[in-house]
């Protein structure tokens, strides 16, 4: 299949530039489920060669294709399944320097049989390490984990997390209870233990195990569930502060991926508000809501808001400080790529943080 490149950025070349480009959402994907077998014991390794994805769902789907038509590799298979032609198309024509994969697995913790999800997520990450982290230097990983195995989840993060270049563990926004419940605490400390962030993203909500992407019911199209994403991730955040995780585990740090920003200043203020009058409700918090969200949290570009009138963002930006907590994520490469256009609009030295110097620090790359 012929292929073009993505519109290159308005940035400067790597080396005239003053900053360095990480991209912090990056997903790499496997061809085909039989990839994974080589990794798996039985009777899994059957399983996955005859079942292939994790479990069925309701199954939204983008009527603008879940995948960019260009990043279609000309050797065949799924975009971001060729770890050269990703370098090439992602950081040789958009000049980003070093690409955090994030993949596509995360899902697998809305599947009911524990056992088989932790098996295809452990195989996921050791395919990642074989075949896009030891060849590739300008790629680091993030340890996927099955969070509704908590168990199984932290085992996973010691097993994988003395390593250098796996530098997150990254889990589904989608789960059985919030995330600030006691019952995920064992994932937090393995993380803490090997000095990790944790990273969410979107996935899978709907299916299997999960709940709706609603607190009102199921939506029926695409565009409903798209729009309404952000929503789980604004119950993840209140349950994480409300339920104290950050005084429990206080060098913890969080990575929000692809859930959007614009509704973090509500969510802040509001918090605020209640813990005023309600923090007999929360003893174990003993600061302002807001400022464990600004010492704890970083937040993903992708999928960046562009309102009407370009000065409304900024002005969401300066409400939260945001040249401190944003990470830039172009979500490579799939249908909602972000490229660069609205954050070279920033000044130089916000640019320098939310590119380079956040994702550095964060990472320690």
């Amino acid at each position: 299949m012929q292929t073009q490149a993505l519109e290159p950025s308005s940035h400067q070349s790597n080396k005239s530039r003053s900053y360095r480009i990480i991209d912090c959402d990056v997903h790499h994907t496997i061809a085909d489920w039989s990839d994974l077998q080589p990794y798996l014991n039985q009777p899994w390794r059957t399983r996955i060669g005859e079942a292939g994805s994790r479990v069925g769902g309701l199954g939204y789907l983008s009527p603008a294709g879940h995948r960019r038509k260009d990043a279609y590799p000309e050797t065949g298979g799924a975009p971001g399944s060729d770890p050269q032609f990703l370098l090439r198309q992602l950081c040789e024509d958009n000049k980003v320097d070093t690409a955090i994969l994030t993949g596509e697995i995360y899902g697998w913790n809305t599947h009911p049989h524990h056992e088989y999800a932790n098996a295809v997520v452990a195989a996921f990450n050791d395919w990642t390490i074989d075949h896009w982290l030891k060849p590739y230097g300008q790629l680091r990983g993030a340890i996927a984990v099955n969070s509704n195995d908590p168990l199984a989840a932290a085992a996973e993060i010691d097993r994988l997390g003395p390593r250098d270049d796996m530098v997150m563990v990254i889990m589904g926004a989608t789960s059985t209870a919030p995330y600030g419940q006691k019952f995920y605490h064992p994932i937090y400390e393995a993380a803490v233990r090997h000095d990790l962030p944790i990273g969410m993203h979107p996935a899978a909500a709907g299916t299997g195990l999960a709940r709706s992407v609603t607190a009102v019911g199921y939506p029926r199209t695409f565009f409903e569930y798209h729009t309404g994403l952000p929503t789980i991730f604004q119950v993840q955040l209140i349950s994480i502060i409300a339920e104290g995780v950050f005084e429990k585990f206080p060098t913890l740090k969080w990575v929000f991926i692809e859930g959007g920003i614009s509704w973090l200043p509500q969510v802040m203020w509001r918090m605020d508000k209640n813990y005023k009058a309600l923090r007999a409700d929360a003893p174990w918090v003993r600061r302002m809501p807001s400022a464990y969200i600004k010492d704890h949290c970083y937040f993903t570009t992708q999928p960046i808001e562009e309102p009407a009138n370009p000065q409304w963002l900024r002005q969401i930006f300066d409400m939260i400080d945001a040249q401190d907590m944003l990470l830039y994520a172009s979500d490579y490469p799939h249908w909602d790529f972000d490229a660069m256009h609205v954050l070279n609009k920033l000044p130089l030295a916000h640019r320098r943080k939310i590119f380079q110097e956040n994702a550095e620090a964060l990472f320690k790359l």
